[in-house]
């Protein structure tokens, strides 16, 4: 009697052992204050990201704008988002440029809860965001983030040459594309196209200086020498980085053959640019957005815009931790020298010159 006595006492003492925790852990939970799926950072609107992880489940969708599924990725990102949060993700619009995202916050498709906009585009339009500082925001480089937190960077890259190897030696700069028999062209027109623009202003730059003039000259010398062209036609195309590395990834592999195209960077002249997230003011799910947000400014989301060859904003300290993902920067094309990017005034000042001068002189 007196053993099977103190069988049962030591498993009174285990069951209550192991119920404390979750008595304690409710006990933590009635001591958070309520939850703010509006408020500037997590802490202060869910305290833990499962209280945000839990908001989000609860609204149940996010609706986003102007991802196609094959930009940087975009299309594993949506997927792994959703599997894992068990939010259901809306895209509307999924060409349209950062412009027509922004007018689309007002138009009769689902309100976009987030935004994914070039640098220009959020600046003029930051009134219409809500403030939110992810947890890993001291990563991200101040000079790609509004000190609010308006808008941040997620993703961006570098001004690039993808050539052909078999056709041309590789350019060690702008310059050495003016070499006689090389046909360049760059990914649309500069005055409508934001990846041919900055083709014009990476040809610009001069000891980290842009310079439109320069830039316009340079390809009114490619046209007069009938080495200005088309894509489809080209031996070389100024186009982003990971643009030019996926071309690259999908032309070895149709051709089975490494050399079918290249990629490099000159390093006189390192253009950079970065897409910036921000949240609608008035997003319908708006835990669901900043939920969004922490996933794409986490390691997982930023090592999966690297699949997608772009290069992550938080990469830097990525590196530094560890947290890179090796393989997929290691596809990427080697850069060396200063990377500069355009503030807002020099493109304003650039487009205004082009507007004034490439039709007449390029065409």
């Amino acid at each position: 009697m007196t053993v099977r006595a103190s069988a049962v006492m030591v498993m009174l003492v285990s069951v209550a052992a192991c119920s404390a925790p979750a008595a304690d852990k409710n006990a933590e939970k009635k001591d958070l204050p309520p939850v703010n799926p509006k408020a500037t950072t997590l802490r202060d609107g869910f305290a833990t990201m499962d209280r945000l992880v839990e908001a989000a489940r609860a609204e149940g969708a996010l609706t986003v704008v102007g991802l196609p599924r094959g930009w940087v990725n975009y299309g594993e990102i949506i997927d792994r988002f959703s599997d894992k949060y068990g939010v259901k993700v809306t895209g509307v619009s999924p060409d349209a440029s950062s412009q027509q995202e922004i007018d689309a916050a007002g138009g009769p498709q689902g309100v976009p809860d987030v935004f994914d906009l070039s640098l220009d585009v959020a600046v003029a339009n930051a009134k219409r965001f809500a403030p939110y500082k992810v947890t890993d925001w001291t990563d991200i480089p101040d000079r790609l983030k509004d000190p609010k937190g308006l808008w941040y960077a997620g993703y961006g890259g570098y001004m690039s040459i993808g050539y052909n190897p078999r056709k041309m030696t590789a350019p060690a700069s702008y310059a050495a594309l003016l070499k006689p028999g090389n046909l360049v062209a760059l990914p649309g027109d500069p005055l409508r196209t934001a990846s041919a623009f900055s083709g014009v202003m990476a040809a610009s730059l001069s000891g980290g200086k842009p310079d439109a003039a320069r830039g316009v000259d340079f390809f009114a010398q490619l046209k007069k020498a009938g080495m200005l062209t088309q894509p489809d036609r080209a031996t070389s195309l100024l186009d982003w980085d990971y643009l030019n590395t996926a071309r690259a990834v999908h032309q070895q592999a149709a051709e089975h053959d490494k050399q079918a195209w290249q990629v490099t960077i000159p390093r006189d002249a390192v253009l950079a640019s970065y897409y910036v997230q921000a949240i609608n003011v008035n997003a319908p799910h708006p835990a669901a957005a900043r939920l969004w947000e922490e996933f794409l400014l986490s390691d997982e989301g930023q090592n999966l815009y690297l699949k997608g060859f772009a290069r992550p904003s938080r990469m830097e300290a990525m590196e530094m931790r560890g947290t890179i993902d090796k393989d997929a920067a290691g596809k990427l094309a080697p850069v060396t020298g200063t990377p500069v990017v355009l503030t807002i005034p020099e493109q304003d000042q650039a487009k205004s010159y082009l507007k004034a001068h490439w039709p007449q002189t390029v065409g």
